[in-house]
């Protein structure tokens, strides 16, 4: 395997009586695609927050690009200081701004020069075909337009690192379909490092390159996948 990129090394996190993660490691090589695989409340979110600098471990550590983000009890790097995009299950759009100003916040929250900020968020929207939408408000936008504009918020900063959890769970066979190969040809071209939470066997045939599976709080296996293509 290629240099790890993202490494969770001994990983435990409770909350009160509850060990959400007990001793997890993993390590995600530059540009792969990991897919984590497993039922309701193994921790598979947990894990997600840990490395987006939401929560912090109990034990162990998080590193990315060779650096320790978090610790025991401590995040070392700030959240917006991580170069981590998060597509979030409920996607969290900011519902009072139209699509191109919820990812020009995001911009704007980095200090890039506003005329940089025109130029990128449109690349962006370009890119995930949502650039006729610009001026929409979210409750203005179909399920799959929604999930296609917190796809091109996580973008827009150009992350190190691309989180997703279960962004598909809530739509239609057919239309899952549609965005899971949109998800497989943005990744292809982008090679952006991904870990991409879900319970569903499909997403791993067309989105891993391994497949980690996890059961009540801990990794059980890790193995290679063997994508198929998945046409929209």
């Amino acid at each position: 395997m290629r240099t790890a990129h993202l490494v969770i090394a001994n990983v435990s996190k409770r909350f009160g009586s509850h060990q959400a993660l007990i001793d997890v490691s993993l390590g995600v090589a530059a540009g792969e695609a990991v897919v984590i695989l497993g039922p309701s409340g193994c921790g598979k979110t947990t894990l997600l927050r840990l490395v987006a600098g939401l929560d912090v471990p109990d034990s162990g550590e998080i590193r990315l690009a060779g650096e320790t983000a978090s610790a025991a009890g401590r995040a070392l790097v700030p959240a917006h200081d991580r170069g981590i995009g998060f597509v979030f299950q409920d996607l969290a759009l900011w519902p009072h701004l139209t699509v191109q100003k919820n990812l020009d916040f995001v911009l704007e929250s980095a200090k890039s020069p506003r005329a940089e900020r025109i130029a990128r968020a449109h690349e962006v929207m370009t890119l995930v075909r949502i650039e006729p939408l610009c001026r929409r408000y979210p409750h203005e936008l179909s399920g799959g337009e929604q999930q296609r504009v917190a796809l091109a918020r996580a973008l827009v900063g150009q992350p190190r690192v691309l989180l997703f959890d279960e962004p598909l769970s809530s739509l239609d066979a057919e239309l899952r379909a549609t965005l899971r190969a949109e998800l497989a040809r943005l990744q292809r071209a982008l090679r952006v490092t991904t870990v991409y939470v879900t319970h569903d066997r499909e997403d791993v045939a067309v989105l891993a390159d391994r497949v980690v599976e996890m059961r009540a709080g801990r990794i059980v296996s890790i193995s290679d996948a063997q994508k198929r293509e998945e046409h929209a």
